[in-house]
């Protein structure tokens, strides 16, 4: 069988399990609000609101995924700050509803990349998305925006203590987890190493220890 079929049909099905447990959730949620016997301004509304938010970030991926896969790029020039802020308004209600605090820096006005907006919105929220994940309950995650004459990098940084004697670059590969929440396949991170290089940039990560981990988005700019 063809390699590429055969890994068409894991994530068809990576997708489908995920999703399924997603909807499992939701429903799980909606009908003890239904029943009265939980409060959708409580622990049903949250595990709901969280398991909504899960299956809308998958479908956005996935979507990404498949004009990846396709080679379908729509490369625009546009504002870093104005597509930062869009984000931080999606990115900000997940981490609310995880119990989780989003700081974002100032970011350089005027300054411009020329990638696929979809692609990289994908990226970011996907590792926004591992931040939330791993970071020790009740912390912060912090977005930075650095500039120099012809780079524009994006860095993410979470307060998971750190990884003691991890090969960082293995988080990228596919299906790799690490930490004890193993919900997901680890296909987040492989397919934002895939999407940043396509785009003609580069991802990376590096421990902070005792503090957490910091990833790097590094792309051309305008």
């Amino acid at each position: 069988i063809d390699e590429d079929i055969v890994r068409d049909n894991e994530r068809l099905g990576f997708f489908v399990h995920e999703l399924r447990n997603f909807i499992h959730t939701s429903m799980v949620a909606f009908e003890l609000v239904k029943s009265g016997n939980g409060d959708i301004r409580g622990l049903a509304g949250d595990v709901l609101h969280r398991s909504l938010l899960g299956a809308r970030d998958l479908m956005s991926r996935s979507l990404a995924e498949v004009r990846l896969t396709r080679g379908i790029q729509d490369h625009e020039p546009f504002l870093v700050a104005a597509f930062i802020d869009e984000l931080v308004s999606a990115a900000s209600l997940t981490a609310d509803a995880r119990g989780l605090t989003l700081t974002v820096g100032p970011v350089e006005g005027g300054v411009t990349v020329d990638v696929d907006r979809h692609l990289l919105a994908a990226v970011v929220m996907n590792v926004l998305e591992n931040a939330f994940k791993f970071t020790r309950p009740g912390t912060t995650v912090t977005l930075r925006v650095g500039v120099s004459a012809d780079r524009v990098v994006i860095d993410v940084q979470d307060e998971c203590g750190g990884l003691r004697g991890a090969d960082l670059s293995g988080l990228f590969h596919p299906f790799a987890q690490r930490g004890a929440d193993r919900t997901g396949f680890g296909l987040g991170l492989a397919f934002s190493r895939w999407a940043t290089e396509a785009m003609g940039g580069r991802i990376s990560a590096r421990n902070l220890p005792g503090v957490g981990c910091v990833f790097t988005v590094d792309l051309p700019r305008c």
